[in-house]
């Protein structure tokens, strides 16, 4: 248990400290410009001051501190990724979410619920079974079961959708849930703490580049000079690295989810359907959240439609009945910029100096601790890249050696 809160709950008269200090001027230059106020952003920031004594940072947002996809995601936490190099790297950022509270001293409202997915084809099942071999074998907690065990795992579920029968499920046990706002605070605050800066509604407009290096970031705020950029920008990926010149196959689409009214507890795991594309969750308050794949079509706008909320809910109500009396209370959307391949774009880039945090799609949030801390090495050690990233450079994509993870997920293939 976090013991702030502890302290804090038998104080007869805590003293708040502010997390943040006052508003302040940009300085003239930094050793470090992090261009991005999101969980990945500030997550690098707290791993640069704390593990490589880099402090002289600036983490840059347009809007508010974890106010873009890190605020309009569903926290979904996993490891059951489809190749070795993800499922690496997903069991890393899992064992670091685990201590995150205590290491914050800020309680991230980590919660271990379990991920089931289901199968409702001899080819998904067959495709499960490797899958599940994959996890095993890398350390990962997943497992096969089959109809009588999701319907004591899941007595509410109908297994008998109109699509096709569920005919087994994908057990991932490490599946959890977090705050997705504590996770940002916890680590703006650690950031702050040791001396980076952090600036809300400061945006990069444009660089300024000598020598195939970038030697400054101009801002709304006006321009200041720097060692070293990380992008770190989500949807906006591909219109920021086009400033510079960088070609990437990016391509920026919504992503929209949705929560009823609250019930009572019915549902622990994570549910999702590989022939639905469709998951349902319960969230702590009770409210049922609804999600499913990215918009059709690309756009950099997040906003909700009625027909993709008109199919994720038909969906949702053949996997739980009851849900059909259910009142709908909310429905937001974020922009995911999306790779070929659905793996990230993590690492060097053409410019020297500049490093990329990009193509995460729907599995930004879930990689929030290990991105930051390999980022945060990759810039501390001046560009040599973190072997657990490697395979996800840029470059992948002309060499083709393409990180196929299109089915990691039930809802966004």
């Amino acid at each position: 248990m976090p013991f702030a809160l502890l302290r804090y709950g038998l104080s007869s008269d805590p003293v708040k400290t502010p997390d943040f200090p006052p508003p302040s001027s940009l300085k003239s230059s930094y050793d470090v410009v992090i261009v991005g106020g999101g969980g990945h952003g500030v997550a690098a920031a707290y791993y640069l001051a704390k593990r490589h004594g880099v402090t002289n940072v600036a983490v840059l947002e347009k809007g508010y501190l974890g106010g873009g996809n890190t605020a309009r995601n569903t926290a979904v936490i996993r490891s059951n990724y489809l190749t070795p190099e993800s499922v690496k790297f997903y069991i890393a950022s899992v064992n670091l979410f685990r201590d995150l509270s205590n290491e914050f001293d800020f309680n991230i409202m980590y919660s271990e619920r379990g991920q089931l997915t289901l199968a409702h084809s001899d080819a998904t099942v067959r495709a499960f079974r490797q899958r599940c071999e994959v996890n095993r074998h890398l350390g990962g907690r997943t497992e096969m079961l089959d109809r009588q065990q999701i319907k004591e795992l899941v007595p509410l579920l109908n297994l008998d959708t109109g699509h096709a029968p569920v005919l087994a499920g994908l057990w991932h046990i490490d599946g959890a849930t977090a705050r997705h706002d504590a996770v940002a605070w916890g680590y703006a605050r650690g950031a702050v703490a040791r001396g980076a800066e952090f600036h809300p509604l400061t945006e990069a407009l444009d660089f300024v580049v000598e020598k195939n290096r970038v030697t400054a970031v101009k801002t709304n705020r006006g321009t200041v000079k720097c060692g070293a950029v990380v992008q770190a920008v989500a949807g906006s990926s591909s219109i920021l690295m086009s400033k510079l010149g960088i070609r990437a196959p990016i391509h920026t689409y919504p992503l929209q989810a949705m929560v009823t009214q609250p019930v009572k507890p019915f549902l622990t795991p994570m549910v999702s359907s590989s022939a639905l594309h469709c998951y349902v969750q319960q969230t702590g308050r009770g409210e049922v959240l609804i999600g499913g794949g990215s918009d059709p079509y690309p756009l950099y706008n997040a906003r909700s439609t009625l027909d993709l909320k008109e199919g994720l809910l038909a969906h949702a109500v053949e996997m739980f009945p009851f849900l059909a009396n259910a009142k709908l209370m909310r429905q937001w959307a974020g922009i995911t910029d999306m790779t070929p391949d659905y793996s990230p774009i993590m690492g060097r880039s053409p410019i020297d100096n500049y490093y990329l945090d990009a193509g995460w799609g729907t599995y930004g949030f879930k990689a929030t601790p290990i991105c930051g801390k390999s980022m945060a090495e990759l810039v501390a050690s001046g560009g040599q890249i973190p072997e657990i990233i490697a395979p996800f450079s840029l470059e992948r994509f002309s060499r083709f050696r393409q990180i196929n993870e299109m089915g990691a997920t039930a809802a966004s293939h």
